[in-house]
């Protein structure tokens, strides 16, 4: 029975061997992964449609984020990029910390910007605006780890406690390690894939400072009046949408319509105290913009805006651009 089967395999290969090699070939030409990402354009994305807030005042116009399309790299799509324009190549190592890391800890890191992104959004919007919040829970994730000292963490660890003590703040663990001395050991209690783990660390001095080899991002969860609810999209990372998030909930919360009924593309990272810090790939979001006919592009100050300047005078470009240091700068020019 064996033999019969091997015999009628033979002659399958035998006589479809081309199209085998056909296929195979495909195969490895546009499935095969490499370690790249490829740029293949950008567009914008109306945030309104993902911020809830309640008895909002309603907008003519619209805020909307800007960002790149991105596909895994293969061998098909690698090869494209040196043919068709503007597509841009991007390694995998321009996202990683050191060798050791993978393609999840880079797409956590993303979903951890992408929380802080409308962690500071509110928090700026809402103090901006006169309107009333408080944190209601911290969130403690591990962000980056220290290869060069083998301490067991890993990226996306979730802290809950140190010592038995439960930790609520970035400043709670630091404390923790001052009060202890170079080379002692401490127990660190982290959640990871929903399971609970112990981790036993050494304190150790870098820069004349005591660590244990991790960084730690804090994502603040807020009690707002009015409520307001923000969703996203399992596909969506990134902090570069910081900016134009403050802006449309601000704009829920005041009277005063800042659109003017116009269509208000724009990007950029902003941090707690509201200020717009530069982003990457700032040519594809403009394009994007501009080809999805927005009336304006908020950029950050500096690089960003030069390149965008640059590139609209390159394409003649229609669209307004400007460019901001905070999201009070933002709001004056807006107004």
């Amino acid at each position: 029975m064996f033999n019969n089967f091997y015999e009628k395999i033979k002659e399958f290969i035998k006589e479809n061997y081309k199209s085998l090699i056909f296929y195979l070939v495909i195969y490895i030409i546009f499935l095969w992964p490499l370690n790249y990402y490829i740029i293949v354009g950008g567009g914008i994305s109306e945030v309104g449609n993902r911020i809830d807030i309640e008895d909002s005042y309603k907008s003519k116009g619209s805020f909307n984020l800007a960002y790149v399309n991105e596909i895994k790299g293969t061998i098909g799509t690698y090869l494209l990029s040196y043919i068709i324009p503007d597509w841009k190549r991007i390694k995998m190592s321009d996202y990683t910390y050191d060798d050791e890391e993978n393609k999840d800890d880079v797409e956590f890191r993303g979903q951890i910007d992408l929380l802080n992104s409308y962690d500071f959004a509110i928090k700026n919007a809402y103090l901006e605006a006169g309107k009333s919040y408080k944190v209601s829970d911290t969130s403690l994730y591990v962000y980056l780890v220290d290869n060069k000292n083998k301490n067991g963490f890993k990226v996306g660890d979730k802290i809950l406690e140190v010592d038995g003590k439960e930790i609520n703040s970035v400043s709670d663990y630091s404390n923790i390690i001052n009060s202890h001395n170079i080379n002692d050991t401490i127990s660190v209690l982290v959640e990871r894939n929903k399971k609970k783990k112990t981790i036993e660390t050494n304190i150790y001095k870098s820069k004349g400072k005591k660590i244990t080899g991790i960084y730690i991002s804090m994502i603040n969860t807020y009690k707002t009046l009015p409520k307001v609810d923000i969703k996203f999209r399992n596909s969506e990372s990134g902090s570069s949408g910081g900016l134009i998030e403050t802006l449309d909930i601000y704009n829920k919360l005041v009277k005063e319509d800042i659109t003017k009924g116009m269509k208000i593309a724009g990007t950029g990272e902003i941090d707690s105290n509201g200020n717009v810090l530069p982003i990457g790939e700032v040519k594809y979001k403009l394009l994007g913009a501009s080809r999805k006919n927005a009336d304006i592009f908020i950029v950050p100050n500096g690089e960003n805006y030069k390149t965008c300047m640059k590139v609209k005078k390159d394409k003649n470009l229609k669209i307004k651009i400007i460019g901001v240091s905070t999201f009070k700068e933002a709001l004056a020019k807006l107004k």
